[in-house]
């Protein structure tokens, strides 16, 4: 699963220097400094946090018994909604985009705390597992 996640940072990562490169590039020309500026948050986000799902892909594989997956689900939710309604937002001059904004900010901020979480919660024993921490 962690080749999935690490796939998927590496997608989005890739998408942001696209993004930010259309933003530099194309849309200087026809958008507002502050129209320029919210796509730019857009596309720090989507970096930022592509970044951050190749870790905790790396995270996943030296620890997998911490069961991190459903927080790089949730990341991966919160990075494409909360950059994506930003860009929506901008490129249709849809204000109402920006309300779904937060969502994705409360998605990433669910999805690093629980990360958190899980790699510091010592796991509980099994049958077949002792409780010691690799």
């Amino acid at each position: 699963m962690e080749r999935r996640i690490f796939a998927a940072g590496s997608i989005l990562a890739g998408l942001g220097v696209v993004f930010g490169a259309f933003g530099a590039h194309s849309l200087r020309t026809w958008l507002s400094p502050e129209m320029l500026g919210v796509f730019e948050t857009g596309v720090r986000y989507q970096m930022y946090h592509a970044l951050g799902l190749l870790a905790l892909a790396w995270a996943i594989g030296r620890w997998p018994e911490r069961r991190l997956l459903p927080a790089a689900m949730i990341l991966m939710a919160g990075t494409v909604v909360f950059s994506g309604s930003l860009y929506l937002l901008v490129l249709t001059e849809t204000r109402w985009f920006g309300a779904v904004t937060p969502f994705g900010g409360v998605a990433l901020i669910v999805g690093w705390t629980l990360t958190a979480w899980r790699l510091l919660t010592p796991r509980r024993a099994t049958l077949n597992h002792s409780t010691e921490a690799r």
